[in-house]
């Protein structure tokens, strides 16, 4: 069906074309012989090696020309991105400025001033710099476009696995960024490759230089450009091929699994599995018991089952202060959390429990205080004589990967162009060094913990929202936590679904793991919680057992806000 599909095209693709010759032809009095003769014609010169010689020259220039400037481009728009404004100035300042002059100007130019400087090239060196130059501008704002396009939290998540910057940018953002950045860079591709017959300004001997030295040879204007036409026709329709090709290539909605990765850049082919295809688990593989975790012990470190200083609290919150413009987040909190003390933090909406999380694993910066984690800062270092006061490290990533804090987000932040054990692996692979092999064994080891042991090849989106957020969990095992924190894990989550992650929490506490939770199921926190911590305002109201602060709560502010939540 896909043959006859494919041939049906092509006889009308043949159909039109032939159309459009003929027409012209029989208006202006040709009969048929002399039609079919300048058709001949047209396919000689089509193969002639003087004109596919021009050829060559033109995909050479296009080819390496479209390799720099893609590199420039990149750099140009991480300098556009950039929060220092001498960066985002210059690179907007040169892409203003090639953008808005024409190329042919630029070759002139360039081909013109290189001399001056001492810079002597050949002409299609000459055309090289310039087409690159010119291309560096237009992919910049491409990869911009395709880099915004990438949701943040991608990137939040990321950071909180010790992931650096440009470890992110290389192994997340840009592989999600590619199948909305490949079109514009297809259309520059051909509009390059047409665009070298500029290039015979400066003496360049190309496809369309070479079709008018024949020309002005034997003055056969229709044939000698029909075939330079015909061979730029083909040469085109080849980029558009790739294009077609490498969007299915990383087109991360397909079900797929991977092929190669190419620094970071992965491309994969479609799954055999057929998209309806009903998973059926393994005899082998059962669904774990909700309590059957007690082995998750086993994934911390001998050195960190018990805290540097047994007489300090294991999470240490003193005089916490964060603000967003004018609008004062937390005020002054303290909250000290003991080893393997599960604490659930509960309040209104904008009351600084999300923020307090991020600040704990250093995803936001400090204002004021200080937030210490097994009797370290987290990317923090005391300034010398400063009476406590504390700087940012210059390596984040690095702070964050020793401090070894898992955190479950709201909203799963799973990466949507890995599989489910892909997403456990990354970091261990990427940050830790651990080899593939050690790797994937705990990975399919805690997929197996938490039920989804016969989802492994999986993408996100092929996985339920109580899956996804199961195997979010297990990824944030999988760098041998000392310390958990979920932010809400269960309120993106239909009701039916929420007893899956529940019942993962569950045996992580029993466990022992050391527990910071927002939420807002309460169930839960009278359960499970050691201890309940409630926030409004940016402020700690009180705490205490599940049995005082939801029992019998003391404050006005905290029996309000459970009356809400109970209705």
């Amino acid at each position: 069906m896909k043959a006859l599909r494919i041939k049906h095209n092509v006889v009308g693709a043949l159909g039109m074309v032939a159309m459009f010759v003929f027409q012209p032809a029989m208006a202006a009095g040709l009969d048929g012989v002399q039609v079919l003769d300048g058709f001949r014609e047209l396919v000689g010169y089509v193969g002639s090696p003087f004109l596919l010689g021009g050829a060559w020259i033109a995909v050479k220039i296009t080819l390496i020309a479209m390799s720099i400037g893609l590199v420039l481009g990149l750099g140009l728009a991480l300098m556009r991105l950039s929060r220092f404004r001498t960066l985002n100035s210059a690179a907007w300042g040169y892409i203003w400025f090639v953008r808005g002059t024409p190329q042919l100007l630029q070759l002139v130019f360039i081909f013109d001033a290189l001399p001056l400087i001492g810079l002597r090239f050949d002409e299609v060196t000459t055309a090289v710099i310039g087409f690159a130059l010119n291309e560096a501008a237009f992919s910049a704002e491409l990869f911009r476009a395709g880099i915004l396009s990438v949701n943040r939290s991608q990137s939040i998540a990321a950071a909180a696995l010790g992931m650096g910057p440009l470890l992110t940018l290389r192994r997340i953002i840009l592989p999600q960024s590619m199948r909305a950045v490949i079109p514009g860079l297809a259309n520059d591709t051909i509009g390059m490759l047409k665009l070298t017959s500029i290039a015979s300004v400066i003496f360049v001997n190309e496809l369309t230089f070479r079709s008018q030295q024949v020309v002005g040879q034997n003055f056969k204007f229709f044939t000698v450009f029909g075939a330079a036409a015909v061979i730029y026709l083909f040469l085109t329709s080849g980029i558009s091929l790739l294009q077609v090709w490498l969007e299915r290539m990383f087109d991360h909605e397909r079900d797929r699994k991977l092929t190669f990765s190419w620094f970071g850049l992965r491309a994969s082919t479609p799954d055999a599995k057929p998209l309806d295809a009903r998973v059926v688990l393994p005899a082998t593989i059962q669904e774990p018991e909700t309590n059957d975790h007690a082995w998750i012990g086993t994934l911390l470190p001998a050195e960190s089952r018990t805290p540097r200083h047994r007489d300090e609290p294991f999470v240490a919150c003193r005089n916490v202060w964060k603000s967003y413009g004018k609008r004062e987040i937390l005020r002054g909190v303290d909250l000290s959390i003991a080893h393997g003390e599960v604490v659930v933090i509960l309040g209104p909406s904008g009351s600084g429990k999300s923020t307090l999380l991020k600040l704990i694993n250093h995803l936001e910066p400090l204002d004021w205080g200080t937030i210490k984690v097994d009797s370290q800062y987290v990317g923090y270092r005391e300034v010398p004589g400063g009476g406590g006061t504390v700087r940012p490290l210059h390596n984040l990533a690095r702070a964050r990967a020793e401090a070894r804090v898992g955190m479950v987000f709201q909203h799963f932040n799973l990466f949507s162009h890995l599989s489910a054990l892909d997403n456990i692996v990354e970091a261990q692979r990427q940050v830790y060094d651990v080899p593939r092999a050690e790797a994937e064994a705990l990975g399919r080891e805690l997929l197996k913990s938490v039920g989804l042991a016969a989802h492994a090849d999986f993408l996100p989106h092929r996985l339920s929202g109580g899956q996804q957020q199961r195997v979010a969990i297990a990824r944030a095992l999988a760098i041998k936590p000392k310390l958990m924190l979920f932010d809400e894990p269960t309120s993106a989550l239909d009701p039916e679904l929420v007893g899956e992650v529940l019942g993962v929490m569950r045996g992580l506490a029993d466990a022992g793991m050391t527990m910071i939770v927002v939420t807002h199921e309460i169930r839960f926190a009278r359960d499970v919680a050691d201890r309940v911590v409630f926030m409004d305002g940016g402020e700690v109201i009180e705490q205490g057992t599940p049995q005082q602060v939801i029992d019998n709560p003391t404050h006005e502010r905290t029996r309000k806000f459970l009356n809400v939540v109970a209705n």
